[in-house]
């Protein structure tokens, strides 16, 4: 008997289970893909050149509002939930909903999708969005060719674009940018690689991918996404926790997974969490994941002309996905503007324009920043207004990209970066390199 098959995703992990998982199978028929959390994702195709045989015409994806009524239409058998950071009781609700529109719901085990790699892989993955993967890849990547390694960086997948034209893309230079035409979201990620002499691959078809990645790495790097699960199987998983989202990482999917496979700890932004929820968070890993080796570790500011925020009225501008689905209400922007005594964050909230007001009304919780939301050359255009619009002394930018350099801000900007910083002892050098002697025998 064919089962009729709905995956529910957010253009990157749906993609690659059903490439590893449900594609040339002739037990499963997919119907359809949902998209969310991402905006204008839906109404595309899954493409046939990526489907397969099995699909001519492609599969079509929808927006996730469609599903029960695509799950009643089409008589499907089994929903696949396919994206990350999403609370254990929101998944529970949709499985309910899923459930009683007549279908199974199923969650596809992390090692199922795990591709081999013939090299080394060391993963960073994190129990939600926003708990410092970026600059812990970056010191990874270093510890690693200090050590004499090839490193070749892999980034989860952000395809939001032609779909035909992302099956496998290699980054590295400023070039690369430009012919893939990459959003404010993927710059984020792959820019600060590229700046440290990196090459960086993603895309769509991850078997092709890593294949590419292998012929020019000693040791593959895994760099997460959201708080999803790798896509490689791990010789070394590294997981991070936030101390400012305490509890989270049992509360959220799939990043209790991550903390469950934990090899090495990292606890990071302890520098300006209160101590007593770093405690919390460690006494969580110690009891669920006590074979992993636990390091401490700080989002150290790093800010050029600091004096240039003392008494001003200062607009943020945060990472994008950290607010958002990540559920945080302030970045390394927020403290950097507290810490140099900004006099006034300006509410940019009445300022927004087009997409960005919108972004506002999903996530309430946003009151005195602006998340770089740059899906598209449309939002970010409208990004860029609502930035022009809003009446401020300076533009306090603290995204993992220049932004500036991206589009014309009419007012004073400055940049905030952050960095990864051990904060004693294990350093995170330490117990990497012992984890690597021991993968050497």
């Amino acid at each position: 008997m064919i089962e009729k098959v709905i995956i529910m995703g957010a253009a990157g992990r749906d993609f690659h289970n059903f490439n590893v998982y449900f594609k040339d199978n002739p037990r499963y028929k997919v119907i359809a893909l949902t998209a969310t959390q991402i905006p204008d994702i839906a109404g595309r195709v899954y493409p046939s050149l990526l489907a397969g045989d099995l699909y001519p015409q492609g599969i079509p994806i929808y927006h996730e509002k469609e599903l029960c009524r695509l799950i009643r239409k089409h008589a499907v058998d089994l929903v696949a939930f396919s994206y990350s950071d999403i609370a254990h009781t929101d998944i529970m609700h949709i499985a309910s909903s899923v459930m009683a529109a007549g279908a199974d719901f199923t969650l596809i085990g992390a090692t199922y999708t795990m591709l081999r790699s013939r090299k080394s892989v060391v993963a960073i993955c994190a129990v939600r969005t926003g708990c410092g993967k970026s600059q812990t890849t970056r010191h990874v990547c270093s510890i690693l060719q200090d050590m004499g390694k090839k490193v070749v960086a892999v980034r989860h997948p952000m395809p939001y674009g032609d779909l035909t034209r992302q099956v496998v893309q290699r980054f590295a230079s400023y070039e690369d940018f430009e012919t893939h035409k990459c959003t404010i979201e993927e710059r984020e990620e792959y820019e600060p690689l590229v700046d440290q002499g990196l090459i960086v691959y993603a895309g769509v078809d991850y078997k092709k991918i890593l294949a590419a990645a292998e012929t020019e790495a000693d040791v593959v790097v895994w760099d997460g996404g959201n708080n999803d699960t790798p896509f490689f199987y791990p010789d070394v998983h590294i997981t991070l926790f936030d101390p400012h989202r305490p509890g989270h990482e049992r509360l959220y999917y799939p990043g209790e997974t991550n903390m469950l496979m934990a090899d090495i700890a990292v606890i990071n932004k302890v520098d300006s969490a209160p101590g007593d929820q770093v405690g919390k968070v460690r006494a969580t890993i110690e009891k669920f994941a006590p074979l992993a080796d636990i390091v401490l570790a700080e989002s150290a500011l790093k800010i050029e002309t600091p004096e240039l925020i003392q008494g001003k009225r200062v607009l943020v501008v945060e990472d994008g996905p950290t607010l958002t689905h990540g559920g945080m209400e302030f970045g390394a922007g927020v403290l950097a503007a507290e810490r140099f005594q900004a006099r006034e964050l300006v509410n940019p909230r009445q300022y927004a324009v087009g997409s960005i007001c919108t972004t506002y009304e999903q996530y309430p919780h946003l009151q005195r920043v602006l998340p770089a939301m740059g899906y598209g050359g449309k939002q970010m255009k409208e990004l860029a207004a609502t930035i022009n619009q809003t009446p401020c002394d300076l533009v306090l930018f603290a995204t993992p990209i220049d932004l500036p350099h991206l589009f014309t801000i009419n007012k004073p900007t400055l940049r905030v970066k952050y960095a990864y910083k051990d904060h004693g002892e294990p350093t995170l050098k330490t117990v990497l390199e012992q984890r690597m002697r021991q993968l050497a025998g």
